[in-house]
């Protein structure tokens, strides 16, 4: 060692060029004439311990730069393929190790998250061809007809061919089934392709790739920057001052910093992207009924909207950046930091609890949100509809889920 490799080889993608080179691997070895090996370490070695190298790719007295590796490693998370279940997870676990014991990490694990996602399925067609073999058509080149379910009920290819309708399968080239997201990019922009991959399924689920989906996603972003922009073209905003809020104001605010809450966890500990978006999309909708009369309406929108923009960022970065910039925001969103839930704001003044008699609803109170059963009781028997019920009877039983429900047993 070391050993010069040939650089006169030809590369054919089956054999190596090794072996197709036997006076290359001609020597002598104590003045006998010997081979070298050609069996040298595959691609599988390499991508077991890449992840440690890219630590320290300037590292030249080394394997490793223990000092950078330590300080980077392990990998804060890890997305790839179930099909690297095995093979490569296991390798590059059983590398690391190897790592630690050589000295060069310390650490255990190479990873400290694992995420798989899932495999995107797409419809697939097909017409016989004479001598019997499925031609498959991709699916921008179908035309469909869908009965009221949504159901495929009829398809032609552009000749007006009748096609087969074979059901969703994975995307592959086999099937002509693969769906080009240059073309979808064009036809919606990148943030609607983004956000419909995020949403229409959780990430470690099969996502079914519909082009009506992607629709909806478009309409949704359309939506959000309608709002924005009706927003700003009203002028600069009043400062909010949340001591003078109202109910309704207060009731929105408490949307709002609950859906901070709920995203912020959806996409840091859960990792369900799918759910915080819905998130959004329910916030959306209430933001776009919320009066829009007094100042402090609309300090309370540019609040909101600002939060919904910058937690769309990380799905639909394009139209974020141009949108926070409209409304105001410090800097680039890049940079922004993420939005906090504000505790108090998620406080509720006052509870909606339902009254049955014998399980069967009577009325609706509305009381403090600390209130205690006795409270309620007496409340619910102010009730005309549920003092009506109770009049002559005897509450046998008292069946209470604080400040949700109260149900009187009666006999």
């Amino acid at each position: 060692m070391p050993v010069v490799l040939p650089e006169d080889v030809v590369m054919n993608g089956i054999t190596s060029p090794l072996k197709v080179d036997p006076e290359w691997a001609k020597t002598t070895y104590r003045g006998q004439p010997a081979l070298r090996e050609t069996d040298t370490f595959d691609t599988f070695m390499e991508s077991s311990w890449y992840y440690a190298r890219y630590t320290c790719p300037d590292y030249d007295r080394g394997m490793l730069n223990p000092a950078t590796a330590n300080y980077w490693l392990p990998v804060d998370q890890y997305i790839g393929g179930i099909e690297h279940a095995i093979m490569h997870l296991m390798y590059f676990r059983f590398y690391h190790k190897l790592l630690r014991d050589a000295g060069l990490v310390n650490s255990d694990e190479p990873v400290k998250r694992l995420m798989c996602q899932g495999m995107v399925l797409a419809d697939t067609f097909y017409y016989l061809r004479d001598d019997g073999e499925h031609i498959w058509v991709s699916p921008v080149e179908v035309n469909v007809e869908r009965d009221e379910k949504g159901r495929i009920v009829r398809a032609t290819d552009a000749t007006g061919r009748t096609l087969v309708y074979a059901g969703m399968s994975k995307m592959s080239k086999s099937k002509n089934n693969g769906i080009d997201p240059q073309e979808m990019v064009e036809k919606y922009g990148a943030d609607t392709v983004r956000l419909f991959m995020m949403f229409a399924s959780p990430a470690e689920m099969t996502l079914e790739w519909q082009e009506s989906g992607m629709e909806g996603a478009n309409r949704f972003l359309k939506r959000v920057w309608k709002l924005a922009y009706e927003h700003t073209q009203l002028g600069p905003v009043d400062t909010l001052d949340i001591s003078a809020l109202n109910d309704e104001q207060k009731t929105l605010r408490r949307e709002v910093h609950k859906t901070i809450a709920k995203v912020t966890d959806d996409i840091g500990r859960r990792q369900t992207f799918n759910t915080a978006i819905a998130a959004i999309m329910e916030l959306m909708n209430k933001l776009a009924r919320a009066p829009q009369q007094t100042g402090q309406d609309r300090a309370l929108m540019q609040e909101a909207l600002v939060a919904v923009v910058r937690m769309l960022d990380p799905f639909t970065p394009h139209a974020c950046f141009t949108l926070w910039r409209a409304l105001g925001g410090e800097g680039d969103i890049d940079n922004a930091p993420w939005p906090i839930a504000d505790d108090g704001a998620m406080l509720e003044d006052a509870k909606l609890v339902i009254i049955q008699v014998n399980g069967k609803l009577r009325g609706r109170i509305t009381v403090p949100a600390d209130a205690d059963e006795s409270l309620v009781r007496e409340r619910a028997s102010q009730e005309h509809l549920v003092a009506k019920h109770l009049e002559g009877t005897t509450v046998r039983k008292v069946v209470y889920v604080p400040g949700k429900l109260l149900n009187l047993v009666v006999g």
